[in-house]
């Protein structure tokens, strides 16, 4: 069967940066399951998705189309349970809403208001202006307004991930002794800074730099490879 998973790059294919596709990739990745990434720029997606997705990610399983990552999580579950769980039952489920919450309002807004301009300069002209157009839109503002207080925001970071933080206290994962896609939620986030920034101002000893290292490492370095550049 083939698998297509498609996902959002910059201006350079290689430049996967969706923190959404990045949380089905691990996934994927942790179901031990072969696919191709197709990399979409944002103005290539309602072509390529027309009549299946109008966002990435979605998934191509052979005739099955999916979209929306927790979605694609719980068919991934669902359709192939003999292979390594991803949210090991209803608590597990339930666990993975509440960390896309706090991740979704909590970290996302502020990676935005840190990365929002290097976003949009990782992108080809066509999409720049796309881009700039569309989220100056959402915001009400121009994106140079969005990242004014970047410094403030970058040194207010450390402090949202104070939850986390305080778990790896006791486990390794969110998912406790190995990971499970709550884990992938929260490192989808992370990713999306590391990828289109930068997270050079979290401290290397931090716990949770340690966490996102050994996420980085997980299922042959997935997350390595990937261009920064």
């Amino acid at each position: 069967m083939t698998r297509t998973l498609y996902s959002l790059c910059g201006a350079s294919r290689a430049r996967l940066f969706s923190p959404h596709c990045w949380k089905v990739v691990m996934a994927l990745a942790h179901k031990g399951l072969d696919f191709e990434e197709v990399a979409l720029t944002f103005t290539e997606i309602p072509e390529v998705g027309k009549g299946a997705s109008a966002t990435v990610p979605f998934l191509k399983d052979g005739e099955t189309i999916v979209s929306d990552s927790f979605a694609i999580a719980r068919y991934l579950d669902e359709i192939y349970p003999d292979r390594p769980s991803l949210f090991k039952g209803e608590g597990g489920i339930a666990l993975s809403r509440m960390v896309e919450g706090w991740s979704q309002t909590q970290l996302h807004p502020a990676i935005a208001r840190i990365a929002l301009l290097d976003i949009h300069d990782i992108l080809d002209e066509q999409n720049k202006a796309y881009f700039r157009a569309s989220r100056e839109k959402s915001f009400g503002k121009p994106l140079e307004s969005v990242v004014a207080d970047r410094a403030a925001e970058e040194a207010a970071f450390p402090g949202r991930l104070q939850p986390l933080r305080h778990m790896l206290k006791f486990q390794n994962f969110i998912g406790g002794d190995t990971p499970l896609f709550a884990d992938y939620i929260v490192f989808g986030a992370l990713q999306w800074l590391r990828v289109t920034s930068s997270l050079e101002f979290m401290a290397k000893d931090d716990p949770v730099m340690i966490w996102f290292d050994r996420c980085l490492d997980l299922h042959d370095c997935r997350g390595r490879a990937v261009s920064l550049s």
